[in-house]
């Protein structure tokens, strides 16, 4: 009996977008082609969930990823090296520092505000204005 050589593994290279999951990350492969019809140059976008069994990979890495056996409902690859760390991948939004100073911007243009009943005596004024004009 002969053993069989299995297949060749396909091998990608992307960048980690997020690894907020237990050992999984989140990784974009790019690919560039010419459109067959239009003859114009196109990126397309894989997202590949990936198996990162000691957690070693963050946001910004790049990073080289192996085909493999389905581990659960999303994960077909897994992580084989860091090809270069990134700097890190904020989150969308803002820091705490401006988040802080917004707030601050907010409680004193709420301070500076006349209170709502202010507005509502103005109306009342131009209410009885128009009420006796009109008598």
């Amino acid at each position: 009996m002969t053993i069989q050589a299995r297949g060749k593994k396909k091998e990608r290279v992307g960048t980690v977008v997020a690894d907020k999951m237990k050992k999984t990350l989140v990784v974009d492969v790019e690919r560039v082609y010419r459109h067959r019809f239009y003859d114009k140059v196109v990126r397309a976008v894989s997202r590949c969930y990936v198996h990162d069994e000691r957690e070693e990979a963050h946001p910004g890495d790049i990073v080289r990823i192996m085909e493999c056996r389905p581990l659960s409902r999303l994960k077909r690859w897994r992580l084989i090296e860091i090809v270069k760390k990134g700097k890190g991948i904020e989150a969308p939004g803002r820091s705490e520092d401006e988040i802080r100073e917004l707030q601050e911007e907010i409680r004193g243009v709420s301070a500076e505000a006349p209170p709502a009943d202010a507005k509502t005596d103005v109306m009342e004024e131009q209410h009885d204005v128009s009420r006796t004009a009109t008598e």
